[in-house]
C-alpha cells in the first residue's frame, strides 16, 4: 500500500553533514498551518521571509529564510514551505522534528517528486530525469538529465503516440463502416506512416545501449598475465595509486573497482588479478573473479608487454570477453622499455601474413604521455562513440526506457504486416493500441479520450 496523498509530509532536502544551508521542506494541504504552529507566520505567494523558528512547545530552534510556495504552482503540486536554515547536523534535525510535532507526517523516499508526477507537474521520465540529474557523475549524464528534464524524451514520445492517434483515426473509416467498397484513405498512405514512425522509434533506440552506460558508467576490465603494469596504468588512467604497483608478480589479489570520467564520459574501471596457472588457494580466487568481470565488462584492456604476443591464457581470456559482447583492446604495455620504442611487434611475412598478423595494439607507458592519450580517446570509441559523434545529449539512459521503446516499434512493425496482409483493419489496430500503451507506461499517460477526439475531428462519421 503506498503512502497517503491528501495529507502533508516534511523531510529534511539537503544532504546531511556540515553546511552553511539546510532546507526542510513541507507539503500538502496544511503546509502554511503547520508552518504556523512552527511561529511562522505573514507568509505571502514566493515572498522569503526572515523567521524564527519554534517548537510548538515554544522552544526557539533557529533563524530561517522561509519561502512559501501555494498549490499548484509548486514542486509537488501541493501547498509546500520551505525553510532555510542552518546546516549541520543537529539544527535541520530539530526543525523537522518540530514539523513532526506541528502536525506534518515524515516523508517516503522520492515522495515529493513521486507527488509531483501525480499531480501532473512532470511525467515519469522526468522524474527518473531528478534522480539523475542529482546522481550524475561525469558531463555527458549531467546533460542528458537536464535534457529529458525539460521535456527532451517526452517530447519525442508525445509526438509518437499522436502519430499513432492519427494511425488509429485514419483505420476508424473501414473498422465504423467495414461494408463500404472504398475508404477515405488509401492502404499506401497507412503503410507509409507506419514506415515513419518506425524509422523515428528506430532512431531513436540507436544510441540507447550508451545511454543506458552513462548512469552507471562503461566497465572497463584490465586483464592479463601478472606483472604487465595492468595496476600502473589502472592508476595512471585515475591519476591517483588505487592499485598496488611492485615487480613481485601476483600483487593484485582481487578487483579494484574504481570510477572516473573521461572526455566527460563515465567509466568504471577494474584492475583485475594476473591470470596464470597457479596453486596457490588466495591468487586462484582472485583469478576466477577476475574471469567473472571480463564476461560482464563493456571493453577489456588485454594487457601483453610490447615486443611479445599473447600467451594462451592471455587469448583464452579475449575470446571469453569477445564471447560475452565485450570490446577487447590490445595494449602494449611498457612500451618505452622496447627498443626502438614506436615499432609494432614482429609480424609473419608470407601469403599467410595478413590472415595472421596480431593485432597492433595501443602501445602504452606510464612514463610517457602519448599513449595514454590515445587510450582515453580508445575508451571513448569503444564505449561512446555514437553519443560522441552525435554530439547531443543521449535520449534514452534507462533500460525501462529502451525496453518501451523496442516494445512501441516492434508493435507498429506488425501492424503494418498484418495490415498489409490483407487482415482486417480490427486485428491490425490492436498491435497500434499496444504500441500506444508501451508510449504510455514510458511516460506514465494513459488517456484514451485523445484517439476518440483524433476521430471526430478528422472525420465526418455520422454522414
Amino acid at each position: 500500500m503506498g503512502p497517503l496523498l491528501d495529507d502533508t509530509i516534511a523531510a529534511i532536502s539537503t544532504a546531511p553533514g556540515r553546511a552553511g544551508i539546510a532546507v526542510v521542506r513541507i507539503s500538502g494541504p496544511d503546509a502554511r498551518e503547520v508552518a504556523s504552529r512552527l511561529g511562522i507566520e505573514g507568509l505571502a505567494p514566493r515572498a522569503p521571509r526572515l523567521s524564527t523558528v519554534r517548537h510548538p512547545d515554544g522552544a526557539d530552534i533557529d533563524r530561517a529564510l522561509v519561502t512559501y510556495f501555494p498549490a499548484p504552482r509548486s514542486y509537488t503540486g501541493d501547498d509546500m514551505v520551505e525553510i532555510s536554515g542552518h546546516g549541520g547536523t543537529l539544527a535541520p534535525a530539530l526543525v523537522l522534528d518540530a514539523a513532526r510535532a506541528a502536525g506534518a507526517r515524515l516523508a517516503e523516499r522520492g515522495e515529493f517528486t513521486r507527488r509531483a508526477y501525480l499531480n501532473g507537474k512532470l511525467d515519469l521520465v522526468q522524474a527518473e530525469a531528478t534522480l539523475d540529474l542529482i546522481e550524475s557523475a561525469s558531463e555527458a549524464h549531467h546533460s542528458s538529465a537536464l535534457f529529458q528534464l525539460e521535456g527532451g524524451l517526452s517530447a519525442r514520445v508525445a509526438a509518437l503516440r499522436a502519430g499513432l492517434i492519427d494511425l488509429q483515426a485514419l483505420l476508424a473509416y473501414d473498422i465504423d463502416f467495414p461494408g463500404e467498397d472504398d475508404g477515405p484513405v488509401p492502404l499506401e498512405r497507412i503503410l507509409e506512416a507506419a514506415g515513419r514512425l518506425v524509422a523515428e522509434l528506430e532512431s531513436m533506440l540507436v544510441n540507447a545501449p550508451e545511454g543506458e552506460r552513462l548512469g552507471e558508467g562503461a566497465l572497463v576490465v584490465f586483464a592479463g598475465a601478472p606483472n604487465v603494469g595492468k595496476s600502473s596504468i589502472f592508476n595512471a588512467l585515475l591519476g591517483s595509486e588505487r592499485a598496488i604497483v611492485t615487480e613481485i608478480p601476483g600483487t593484485t589479489r582481487d578487483a579494484i573497482e574504481a570510477g572516473t570520467s573521461i572526455e566527460g564520459f563515465p567509466f568504471r574501471l577494474v584492475d583485475t588479478a594476473g591470470v596464470r596457472p597457479t596453486d596457490e588457494a588466495v591468487e586462484r580466487i582472485g583469478i576466477e573473479v577476475a574471469r567473472r568481470y571480463v564476461t560482464h565488462a563493456d571493453v577489456v584492456l588485454l594487457c601483453v608487454e610490447a615486443g611479445r604476443e599473447p600467451g594462451a591464457a592471455e587469448r583464452e581470456v579475449a575470446d571469453e570477453a569477445r564471447g560475452a559482447g565485450a570490446r577487447v583492446l590490445v595494449l602494449r604495455t611498457k612500451a618505452d622499455l622496447l627498443p626502438g620504442r614506436g615499432r609494432p611487434p614482429s609480424r609473419p611475412t608470407g601469403d599467410t601474413a595478413e590472415a595472421t598478423r596480431p593485432d597492433p595494439g595501443i602501445e602504452v607507458s606510464v612514463r610517457t604521455p602519448d599513449g595514454l592519450a590515445a587510450l582515453r580517446d580508445a575508451l571513448v570509441d569503444a564505449s561512446f562513440a555514437g553519443l560522441k559523434a552525435a554530439g547531443e545529449p543521449a535520449l534514452v539512459t534507462r533500460r525501462r526506457q529502451s525496453a518501451a521503446l523496442r516494445q512501441a516499434r516492434d508493435d507498429v512493425s506488425r501492424f503494418a504486416e498484418v495490415l498489409g496482409t490483407g487482415h482486417p483493419a480490427e486485428i491490425a489496430c490492436t498491435h497500434l493500441e499496444e504500441a500506444a500503451h508501451a508510449l504510455e507506461s514510458l511516460i506514465g499517460v494513459t488517456d484514451m479520450e485523445d484517439i476518440l477526439d483524433a476521430i471526430f475531428r478528422s472525420f465526418c462519421v455520422g454522414k
